[in-house]
């Protein structure tokens, strides 16, 4: 997402989840940001194990690896939070039954931190300066993770995210900021970009349009698109950014019913991308091919929400699928399951663990907790994740790929690339909406 972009109940169909939309504005060079550098500043001690102390001794070995997180249980990222924290819980008691780290056990220090970027800011810094946890991992959202990994690497604390892909993530050269997702917001359409490069010329969608939240992580993401495709010839008809706390979809429906482009790749989070479905089959125009970001990634509560049958044929780019045949996947797959009542796992469950299986396996490599050691092996190292392999930038940017997913009968099936495909079959064009 996701910068999700995350579920600690089981979802409530077909009545949508609460909205992340006043959250995600990109208010980020605001005053959290500037309480982060400030409280980060007044912590200013040396993180466990960066002068040799931090939990190496053979008395250590008693004692559990404490790892510090904060997380959105409340408040207008609860959904994605709660998911985060199922992937990050699913991944310590996986560990654990298996001897844990270093022969430690793993204790995770989860707080809330409420959806606020001044909340997150105090969390880490308690976590960091006064709890003094063995490693942090990061919380949900680009807006978060922005204010959250400038106390980290003011306190010499590795900072792995599993969700926070805005690119001014990575403009401040930070260097103890891993983000765990194959790809950052402007690269993650680029398989569909691909998908629509191999349509025979005449079969491409002609025309396009692109009405998007504004949202630190959809904007990069349709933006990226929407300059590829225009240089692939694909005419640009509309293209409008429409506030995060947009509830009434019925004026964007009626322009692109008027526009009649063949493809709209909507910048959604979750409700606006069901919101202009339903607007959209209300009016009784559907478009060639339907792109969104995140939105149909969240499952049930997606089919729930727009109708099981007018899924068809929708894309999106995700980080991971359950049906991925990665080491240890199907054993993720199945842990979930078994902890949370037979469901399966969300993309934010599964990007938090492989965020943890990130820093485990520096734990692992460098034999410790020193967090500049483990801060150098992961930039000179590849990850093995159940998202598929993970490497970095020097700036923390991560340099694989999405894969392009989309909804066929009822189902999520990866289409693209073709060596990570489960069905053959592309739908295009779109059926008409049910």
């Amino acid at each position: 997402m996701t910068d999700q972009m995350s579920h600690p109940a089981p979802p409530q169909p077909p009545r949508l989840r609460t909205t992340w939309r006043a959250g995600r504005r990109l208010a980020l060079l605001g005053t959290a940001t500037c309480a982060a550098l400030l409280l980060a500043a007044c912590g200013g001690g040396s993180a466990p194990g960066s002068s040799g102390g931090g939990g190496d001794s053979a008395a250590a070995k008693d004692t559990p690896i404490t790892i510090g997180i904060s997380l959105p249980l409340t408040g207008d990222f609860s959904q994605p939070g709660g998911e985060a924290k199922r992937g990050y819980q699913v991944w310590a008691d996986m560990v654990n039954a298996d001897g844990g780290v270093l022969g430690r056990q793993v204790k995770l220090k989860i707080v809330d931190d409420a959806s606020n970027q001044d909340t997150v800011v105090a969390d880490y810094t308690k976590l960091m300066t006064q709890d003094k946890v063995d490693l942090v991992l990061g919380t949900f959202s680009s807006l978060l993770n922005f204010p959250a990994s400038a106390v980290a690497e003011k306190n010499g604390y590795v900072f792995v995210e599993p969700a926070g892909g805005a690119p001014n993530m990575f403009s401040r050269g930070f260097e103890y900021l891993f983000f765990a997702q194959p790809a950052t917001a402007p690269h993650q359409a680029d398989v569909f970009v691909d998908y629509v490069k191999s349509l025979p010329a005449d079969k491409r969608p002609q025309t396009a349009a692109y009405p998007t939240q504004d949202d630190p992580f959809t904007r990069p993401v349709i933006e990226s698109m929407q300059k590829q495709l225009e240089a692939l010839g694909v005419k640009t008809v509309f293209s409008q950014v429409y506030p995060a706390d947009t509830t009434n979809f019925q004026s964007i429906a009626n322009t692109l019913k008027n526009k009649k482009p063949d493809l709209i790749a909507q910048g959604a989070v979750f409700e606006d991308g069901v919101g202009l479905v339903r607007s959209l089959k209300q009016l009784g125009y559907t478009p060639k091919a339907l792109f969104q970001t995140s939105a149909p990634s969240n499952a049930g509560q997606y089919s729930d929400g727009v109708g099981a049958a007018n899924t068809e044929g929708v894309f999106y780019t995700v980080s991971w699928n359950e049906q991925a045949k990665t080491p240890l996947n199907p054993e993720f797959v199945a842990a979930y399951g078994k902890a949370y009542d037979a469901a399966l796992p969300a993309e934010d469950a599964a990007d938090a663990f492989a965020a943890a299986q990130v820093l485990q396996k520096a734990v692992e490599a460098t034999k410790g907790v020193d967090q500049d050691k483990i801060k150098d092996w992961l930039h000179a190292n590849e990850v093995q994740t159940i998202l598929g392999p993970l490497s970095w930038s020097a700036k923390g940017e991560p340099q694989g790929d999405f894969i392009l997913a989309q909804w066929q009968s009822g189902k999520v099936q990866v289409v693209g690339p073709a060596d990570a495909a489960t069905s053959e079959t592309i739908v295009y064009p779109k059926p008409p909406w049910s």
